[in-house]
């Protein structure tokens, strides 16, 4: 079974958030390099940069601890 069979959703109906335009669009409309996502709904989609930067503080927590584990 595939990705988009599971979710029942796939690139026209996810939502993403576009990094160029600070606008959320529902389906892939804009240049990849532009988009955030994809997100199971709107809201979660207008939290995108949220999300990546608690992704990004949670990843250079485990590097630390990685690189200095006492």
């Amino acid at each position: 079974m595939n990705w988009i069979q599971e979710t029942g959703t796939g690139p026209e109906q996810d939502w993403y958030f576009n990094t160029r335009t600070g606008e959320v669009e529902r389906g892939r409309r804009s240049r990849g390099v532009d988009l955030l996502g994809p997100y199971p709904d709107e809201e979660t989609a207008r939290r995108a940069l949220e999300i990546a930067r608690e992704r990004t503080a949670a990843a250079d927590r485990a590097d630390t601890e990685w690189n200095d584990p006492e």
